[in-house]
């Protein structure tokens, strides 16, 4: 259970839903994490809960701001010179469900979902490639390919897979690996689906029992053996690749 010791993880949206999940499960295979979020309380319980807190880093910040990006890879550079993996778990809706949004509204849903991760790579990418390499995978939706969600979700995790793939492909002849993952519904500490589940039970139980064919939604460490498979010796092959891990809740026949 030790397959990451001596490697360095990148976490965004570490305090919540699968970024919280996955902070914990590469901690218990002895990597070492830099958590990313926005309330310092919450990093600090995520922290204090891994393995080992003292060997764990903690950046709070906005990174919808394009300067807190710059912090942020400025601090993992002086750190560790370069992360072995960067996991994207970032993202979300914000609620807005009108059709027309305006243009704030776009944007805000482009840099959250989009644009922060984007420029983390740019930034952190080549001293990734003068090192050993390594992985980055975002989280999507399969809403990319569904539209299934809001207006404005659908657009940008559409925008999100084209981006894996076209910087994946662009990317493929280095050594650095750059994926996506595209869930369905699944229960993550204090992700939409929990607070679903906690406000509106019949809404959860309605959906699972009409759109999934298990009957019941995922819960977010079924997304694991993926993110582990994405961010092993074995990945290069899937450069460029959005994987849906959905239990058949999608009904696209392309691959992605």
């Amino acid at each position: 259970m030790n397959e990451y010791l001596g490697k360095t993880v990148l976490v965004t949206g570490a305090t919540k839903g699968l970024g919280s999940i996955a902070a914990a499960a590469f901690a218990q295979r002895g990597a070492r994490i830099c958590l990313v979020g926005r309330t310092e309380s919450r990093l600090s319980e995520v922290r204090a809960s891994l393995p080992e807190p003292d060997r764990h880093i903690v950046f709070c910040g906005d990174l919808l701001e394009r300067e807190v990006v710059e912090r942020l890879a400025l601090l993992v550079q002086k750190q560790w010179r370069a992360p072995d993996i960067v996991l994207h778990c970032m993202g979300g809706g914000y609620g807005f469900r009108e059709p027309l949004l305006t243009w704030d509204q776009f944007e805000k849903l482009y840099r959250v979902n989009f644009a922060a991760g984007a420029e983390l790579n740019r930034l952190l990418v080549p001293k990734m490639t003068e090192g050993r390499g390594g992985h980055i995978v975002h989280v999507g939706s399969t809403a990319s390919t569904e539209a299934i969600g809001s207006v404005g979700y659908n657009t940008v995790k559409a925008g999100l897979a084209a981006y894996v793939r076209s910087v994946g492909n662009a990317l493929a002849r280095s050594n650095v690996i750059v994926t996506g993952i595209l869930p369905g519904a699944f229960y993550g500490p204090g992700n939409a689906w929990r607070r679903m589940e906690e406000t509106k039970p019949e809404v959860a139980a309605k959906f699972a029992a009409e759109r999934l064919p298990r009957g019941r939604i995922a819960e977010g460490e079924e997304m694991l053996p993926l993110l582990f498979l994405l961010t092993g010796p074995g990945a290069s092959m899937m450069a460029g690749t959005c994987v849906a891990i959905d239990a058949g809740e999608s009904h696209a026949y392309a691959a992605r």
